[in-house]
């Protein structure tokens, strides 16, 4: 199989993987389980088979001077993006709230604007444009119902968390660690913080039935680990921007097993606000790509014919 379609592969099923977080999760909450227990049981299944995977695969877990900081840091990142973006679940139906979240990559670029003097081209502030024009359209449904404010909250507040760990990893020490490390380091620090409230809530809720434990056996293998092992891969061989423009296919996923699965009801407003979403922040992943053909077809009109 030639590597560029072995790329896209592996890209394509790691979206859909990780688009299938409602699909596993909320069943598990409707048997009574919140999300703290619910990610506490997935975290402890994945970093065992986190583990099995760096050492079949040679990877030392040795943390260097000056890592554990930063480590710690992104680890209560990505234990807030995960706990709000489970909770937002109970407020709001899960397709919508994946789509919100994946709004994650313009809130990277207003980061790196803010706090690293990154320019932003007038490109991305029009996709940024047509990101609020799709968000505006989500916020009241046909019936004149609004969306709700917590559930809006707590997805924003997942968004911000993630692109957080996203721009520290890029600009800290952990730039050149392996992927695997950082994730199992994070997941070992999220389950630290998850059993602690546990510990102090004094109460952990279980599957109550038996076939649910396959559920968070999912979970921790699906979105966590498959996606993670499958988007390393086809970034080496199709290129981050190419994987993450595939990465739109997450919240697609996850509209699709919300509708079709557990029957939620999205209108067609509220599609057109899905789809311009998703086509913005396409557009400005994919805005290096695109660019440079923009920047060839301009050159073949010189200003002087418009003169």
């Amino acid at each position: 199989m030639d590597n560029k379609i072995k790329g896209y592969f592996l890209a394509i099923v790691a979206a859909a993987s990780y688009g299938m977080n409602p699909l596993f999760a909320l069943p598990l909450f409707e048997n009574g389980m919140n999300s703290i227990s619910v990610l506490f049981f997935r975290y402890l299944t994945s970093i065992p088979l986190l583990l099995i995977m760096a050492k079949l695969r040679g990877r030392s877990l040795r943390l260097n001077k000056g890592e554990l900081l930063p480590l710690v840091f992104i680890g209560l990142m990505f234990v807030l993006s995960s706990i709000t973006l489970f909770s937002s679940y109970s407020h709001m139906d899960a397709g919508i709230a994946s789509t919100l979240l994946f709004v994650y990559p313009i809130i990277v670029a207003l980061i790196m604007r803010i706090f690293y003097k990154e320019k932003i081209n007038f490109f991305t502030v029009v996709c940024m444009l047509i990101t609020l024009l799709g968000i505006s359209l989500l916020l009241k449904n046909e019936s004149g119902t609004p969306l709700s404010p917590v559930g809006m909250a707590l997805v924003f507040i997942s968004a911000l968390t993630y692109s957080i760990y996203i721009v520290t990893i890029n600009k800290s020490r952990l730039n050149s660690v392996t992927t695997i490390k950082i994730t199992i380091y994070v997941l070992f620090i999220g389950l630290i913080v998850l059993a602690s409230y546990l510990i102090i809530d004094g109460s952990i809720y279980y599957p109550t039935e038996w076939y649910l434990w396959g559920n968070i056996l999912a979970l921790a293998l699906f979105p966590t680990v498959i996606s993670l092992v499958f988007t390393t891969l086809a970034v080496q061989y199709i290129g981050s921007t190419s994987t993450a423009i595939l990465g739109a296919l997450e919240p697609v996923t996850a509209l699709i097993f919300g509708v079709t699965v557990f029957g939620e009801v999205i209108s067609v407003k509220e599609w057109c606000g899905i789809v311009l979403i998703i086509f913005a922040v396409t557009l400005v992943v994919a805005g290096g790509s695109i660019s440079k053909p923009l920047t060839h077809f301009k050159k073949l009109f010189p200003k002087k014919i418009f003169k």
